[in-house]
Parts: C-alpha cells; sequence; structure tokens
C-alpha cells in the first residue's frame, strides 16, 4: 500500500512516511492508492470486539508497521477507555447513539489519538528518530492529542487553540496537562487562523524537514484510517443498511465514514451537520464553497469556516483529477471562494442541515425530557439534523464528547446541573500554563523553534 498526494506533485510514499510528514510537501493531503474492500467480511468482522475489528480494518493501510505490533498497540490505546465496548452503541426507543466519548479525554478524537501517539512512538523508535508535533484545535483534538503523547519517548507537542474561543474546560484539559513535551499556544484569532499558521509552517519544507515536524490534526491520513473501524463495527450490529448522522466541522470525521462506505460497509447514506458556520450545509447543497466568517456558538468545536479535510472529497468526487483539485482549492484559498460543478446537490447520499443555537438548545432539552438521555451541543446538531431528514432504516447518531464538557450549554437548555464527569472536576485545582501568542506564522515558528526537540 502506497499513499499519494491529493495534488498530485510528490512521489507516491509510504505508510510510516505518509504518518510522520502529515502533510504532502506539495501541499496536498495524503490518501491510500486503493480502499481494500470489506463487503464479503462483513459475518466475520461483526463477530469481533472493538479493538480486534479496528485492527483488521486499518492493518491492509500500514503494511509496513509488523503486524502483531499493530495489534497490540490498538488494545493498549483501548484499554485507557472507561467502556468495556470502547464505542458503545446506545439505543432507547428510536434513539440511536454511538458513544463516542469515553477515552481519556471524553471526546472522539480519543479514538483515533490514542492510537495515533503509541504508532507515532514505535516507528520513530524504529528509525531512531524524534519528532515535534504542531497541531491546530477548535476544542477537543488539543487535549487528546495532548494525551495521546504525553509522555512518550521522542516526540514534544505544540497545539495552538483560539484565545477565548473554545469552552472553559476544554481549554484547562490542554493547559493543566503534566509534561515538559507539552507546549499550549493560545492564539489570539480564530480556529481558521490557527490551521492558517498550520498550513503556512507546514509548507516550509526546509523548516519542517530540519524541525522533525508532524501533524496529528485530521490532515494526518492516520486519524481518518483509525476512525473508519467505528463506521464499520456500529453499521455491523444492524441487519440492514444504516445511516449515519455526523455533527461536522472540519470534515474528517465524515469523511472516514465516506471511506467505510467505499470500502463495502453496509451504509445506506450520511447526515452532515453544522452550526451556524455553514460553509458545508451551503457546498454540499449546491457545490458553492463560500468562506464568510467565523461565528461563536455553543458548539466550539465546530466554528469553522475551512474544512480541511474537504480536498480529500474533492479529490476523490472528480476521480483523481489533481489538476481541477489545485484549481479549487488555489480559488478558495486566493478568493475565498470556489465552485465544483454539480448541478445541484453535491452527493445523494449526504443530506446537510445548518443548525442554530435556538434548535441545538431546543434539541438537547427534548432528548432529555422525552429520552432521559443528555447530549453535548455539538452531538445535538448531528441528532436535529437527523430529525430534519427523512432517511430509511436505522439512523445513528454520533456523541462526538460527553455533555460534561460543556455544561454551560447543557444546564441552559435542561435548567439542571447534570453535566458532570469526575476526570473534569479536579481541573480548576490543577496549575494551567499557555504562551499567548499574535496571529502570525512567523511569530509561532519562531517561538517553536527556540523550543524544538532536538
Amino acid at each position: 500500500m502506497r499513499y499519494i498526494s491529493t495534488r498530485g506533485g510528490v512521489t507516491p510514499v509510504s505508510f510510516e512516511e505518509a504518518l510522520l510528514e502529515g502533510q504532502a510537501e506539495d501541499g496536498g493531503l495524503f490518501l491510500p492508492e486503493s480502499y481494500p474492500n470489506i463487503g464479503n467480511r462483513w459475518n466475520e468482522l461483526k463477530a469481533l470486539s472493538f479493538p480486534d475489528l479496528t485492527f483488521e480494518v486499518i492493518s491492509p493501510y500500514a503494511p509496513d508497521v509488523e503486524q502483531a505490533t499493530l495489534r497490540n498497540l490498538v488494545r493498549d490505546a483501548f484499554a485507557t477507555f472507561d467502556d468495556a465496548a470502547v464505542v458503545p452503541l446506545v439505543q432507547i426507543e428510536d434513539l440511536h447513539v454511538l458513544e463516542l466519548f469515553h477515552g481519556p479525554t471524553l471526546a472522539f478524537k480519543d479514538v483515533a489519538l490514542q492510537v495515533l501517539g503509541r504508532l507515532f512512538e514505535h516507528v520513530l523508535k524504529h528509525h531512531g528518530r524524534v519528532m515535534n508535533i504542531l497541531g491546530a484545535t477548535s476544542g477537543d483534538t488539543g487535549s487528546a492529542a495532548i494525551a495521546g503523547v504525553q509522555g512518550r519517548d521522542g516526540i514534544s507537542i505544540f497545539i495552538m487553540y483560539p484565545d477565548g474561543r473554545t469552552s472553559r474546560l476544554q481549554e484547562l484539559q490542554m493547559t493543566t496537562a503534566v509534561g515538559k513535551n507539552v507546549h499550549c499556544l493560545a492564539i489570539d484569532g480564530s480556529f481558521d487562523d490557527c490551521q492558517r499558521i498550520l498550513k503556512t509552517i507546514f509548507s516550509d519544507v526546509e523548516f519542517k524537514r530540519n524541525a522533525h515536524l508532524g501533524a496529528v490534526n485530521s490532515i494526518n491520513w492516520a486519524r481518518i484510517m483509525v476512525q473508519i473501524a467505528y463506521y464499520v463495527y456500529a453499521a455491523l450490529q444492524y441487519n440492514e443498511p444504516v445511516t449515519f448522522s455526523v455533527p461536522t466541522g472540519n470534515f474528517g470525521n465524515i469523511l472516514s465514514a465516506i471511506l467505510a462506505m467505499r470500502m463495502g460497509a453496509p451504509i445506506r447514506a450520511l447526515i452532515l451537520g453544522t452550526n451556524e458556520n455553514d460553509i458545508l450545509a451551503r457546498f454540499f447543497a449546491s457545490g458553492e464553497y463560500q468562506r464568510g466568517s467565523v461565528q461563536h456558538t455553543l458548539s466550539p468545536s465546530m466554528d469553522i469556516q475551512v474544512a480541511s479535510n474537504l480536498e480529500r472529497f474533492i479529490y476523490l468526487y472528480l476521480d483523481g483529477d489533481t489538476d481541477r483539485l489545485s484549481e479549487f482549492m488555489h480559488s478558495f484559498t486566493d478568493t475565498g471562494h470556489a465552485h465544483l460543478p454539480c448541478g445541484g446537490q453535491v452527493d445523494s447520499t449526504i443530506v446537510a442541515h445548518r443548525i442554530g443555537t435556538d434548535e441545538t438548545v431546543a434539541t438537547i432539552r427534548h432528548t432529555w425530557g422525552r429520552y432521559g438521555y443528555l447530549l453535548d451541543p455539538h452531538t445535538a446538531v448531528g441528532v436535529a439534523a437527523s430529525a430534519q431528514t427523512q432517511a430509511e432504516g436505522p439512523v445513528i447518531n454520533l456523541a462526538t464528547a460527553h455533555p460534561a464538557k460543556f455544561p454551560d450549554a447543557v444546564d441552559q437548555a435542561t435548567g439542571l446541573s447534570l453535566a458532570r464527569h469526575p476526570r473534569l472536576a479536579a481541573l480548576d485545582e490543577n496549575a494551567a500554563r499557555k504562551v499567548k501568542l499574535p496571529s502570525d506564522p512567523h511569530r509561532v515558528r519562531e517561538h517553536i523553534n527556540a523550543r524544538l526537540l532536538r
């Protein structure tokens, strides 16, 4: 299995090279040359535990990692979760929820990042290398990435986040993390500014190489790869094809669902839910990709106007036409607008909805009142989107974060102080460490360069 860039400007690389490089040197994102078909393995895979199913799904994509090592690494990663099922599927009457928040930081990103941290450590040790991870977060990626690599040999991590635009608990999960290898950078700007800085620094190929930079954002293929597993796992629990409803900001999570479909998982359709930052809802309805200004909402992890993983989707949509893909991406970068000729809805298997704050609050309140089930505001966006969709067969809503991470939104919706979790209770007692920096790639690079692991 080799990996190609969406921009077509680099020689295909191995899995380990794609893992360590994160972003291709031509500015594109890595994708595998082919996708294994699991359509004839449903009964076999259905009988497996989630860790063992994950190994079966990802092992064809990582042939250069010794297979027994990979299996043990995956099992070790999921042993950190507080539910034996790892990603339990909950059904209450007609409400189906895939709970992805049982990892160390109570967010879906733990699923991939607990594996990714261990993969990094193994591959770096094997090659006698070190890595300085640079990431950007709108909320949950930062703490999950830190938890994935904290204390691991040969790894230092720098996480940028928009100062004042994450929830208080999300910030505390990052800034109270213990470890000399952890650096939290509070950027004066939006998450899109953080992503812009990230891409600018990664596009400096010489600095990236000399600084041994690596990526944990979903530009890194390994994150997308691991996430495919929970779509396969959940879909196989039913005797008919299913629909998933996915709260969406950066397009990484739902991209994994699209690839699960491509691999032959029994998935009928996908529902994409956005908050007021609805660039993706507008794109999938019309093919128009038009950047707006970032709005601050109750679901801050989705306060995004530039979805970095959409590039991978467009590459697949255009059947690998790198020239048209590059034209689309350059148009968007230069003007904030790009158009995909599609004659209306971009993909008949993807329905997209914009969910406002009032609908989000009402959905949390209704779901608690009717089912006795508490949603975080991101999950509520997905549940509200599924309620607006006439879907055939079961609809599985992805619960992407524990409601305790967003107590203000939950308390506002229910009028009760319900959202609590022991892992979060002690955060206020710990010392916080962060450095405030301007939204300037040069200043951020200078700060990082002075603190690199070499």
